[in-house]
C-alpha cells in the first residue's frame, strides 16, 4: 500500500498562510515548539488550529480519556475515540494534518516533577488545562514564569472567549490572581474574575443550576472552545514572530460574539485592584446564593 504521507509537503500545505505572514516568518514557525497542557475543550482545538498555522513541534499532556459528555465541544471526541487517551487521539490528529510534526506526549498530565521537562525547548506555552485544575495550573504558570516561557490563557466564557497574555519580565500569573492561601471556591471566583473582570458572558447566563462548584462543573459551548483557539493562535503569531502589539498582564481582553461586545480590560495589581476587590466581592455573594439556590438570571 503506497504512503499516504508521502505526498505531504509542508510549504504547499500551509502557502495559504503565505501573505498574512511571509515565506520567511512561515518557515520561523515551522521551527517552534508549543506546549499545550490539556487536550480537552479548548485544548485539543489550541492544537489543530496551530497545527494548521503551521507550528512544527508541540509537547502536550493529558491524562484522561475522551467520553460522550465531551461530544459538544472537545475536537477528539467521537464515537470512534471513546475511552481512547485524549493526548494520542489529538497527536494523531494533528498528525494527520502535518505527518511531520514532531510531538511529546505527556500522558500522566502535568505536576511539578515534570514541568521542567515538558517545558524543554518550547518557545510559547497554551494553557488548555480545566478551569478547576488550579494546583496543575499554578505549578504551571510558575515553572513559565522561572523559565522565562511566555504563557497564553484563554477562557470559553459563555460563547466568547476572556484572554490574558504572561510575559517574561512582566506581571506572573500569581501577582495577578493571587491565589496564594485560598481555598478551592476563592480561587475559582479568583480566577474567573481575574480572567474576565467585564463578565460580559453573566448577562445571559441561560440556566444558573448548571454551574455546579461542588461538582466542579459548568456549561460551556463549542462556540467559545473555537474563539479561543482562533484567538490564541493569534496571539501565539505575533509572541513568536515578534511582531504585532501583545497585551500581557494586568491588560486583557474579552470579546463575547453573542453580545457582539469586545473590552479591553486593565486591572493594575490584578485582584488586588480595588475595583477588583469590589468585584470579588459581589462575586462571592452571588457564589452563596448560588449555593443556596437563589442565584437569578439578570438581563
Amino acid at each position: 500500500m503506497p504512503d499516504a504521507n508521502a505526498n505531504f509537503d509542508y510549504h504547499e500545505a500551509f502557502a495559504r498562510n503565505i501573505g498574512w505572514v511571509t515565506e520567511a516568518e512561515q518557515a520561523a514557525l515551522r521551527g517552534k515548539r508549543i506546549a499545550i497542557a490539556g487536550m480537552g475543550g479548548v485544548g485539543g482545538v489550541h492544537l489543530l488550529t496551530l497545527t494548521r498555522l503551521g507550528i512544527g513541534a508541540f509537547n502536550i499532556a493529558d491524562m484522561d480519556t475522551f467520553d460522550v459528555v465531551n461530544f459538544n465541544r472537545q475536537a477528539g471526541a467521537s464515537m470512534s475515540t471513546v475511552g481512547q487517551p485524549k493526548a494520542e487521539v489529538m497527536a494523531r490528529m494533528a498528525k494527520d494534518i502535518n505527518p511531520e510534526l514532531d510531538i511529546r506526549i505527556f500522558d500522566k498530565g502535568v505536576d511539578a516533577s515534570n514541568l521542567d521537562d515538558f517545558l524543554s525547548g518550547v518557545d510559547l506555552y497554551v494553557d488548555g488545562l480545566d478551569f478547576f485544575a488550579f494546583k496543575a495550573r499554578r505549578d504551571t504558570f510558575y515553572a513559565c514564569h522561572r523559565l522565562g516561557v511566555p504563557a497564553v490563557t484563554a477562557a470559553p466564557l459563555g460563547m466568547g472567549t476572556a484572554v490574558l497574555s504572561f510575559l517574561p519580565g512582566h506581571m506572573s500569573f500569581e501577582e495577578y490572581f493571587r491565589l496564594e492561601g485560598c481555598d478551592e471556591d476563592e480561587m475559582a471566583v479568583r480566577f474567573l474574575l481575574g480572567l474576565s473582570p467585564a463578565m460580559l458572558q453573566r448577562g445571559y447566563l441561560a440556566d444558573p443550576t448548571r454551574v455546579d462548584f461542588n461538582a466542579r462543573r459548568g456549561p460551556s459551548t463549542i462556540a467559545a472552545c473555537q474563539l479561543c483557539a482562533g484567538v490564541t493562535a493569534t496571539e501565539s503569531l505575533k509572541i513568536l514572530l515578534g511582531r504585532g502589539k501583545v497585551l500581557c498582564a494586568p491588560w486583557g481582553f474579552h470579546f463575547d460574539a453573542y453580545r457582539n461586545r469586545y473590552i479591553k480590560t486593565w486591572r493594575p495589581g490584578g485582584n488586588r485592584n480595588p475595583i477588583q476587590q469590589i468585584g470579588l466581592f459581589i462575586a462571592r455573594r452571588q457564589l452563596k446564593a448560588m449555593r443556596q439556590g437563589k442565584f437569578a438570571r439578570t438581563a
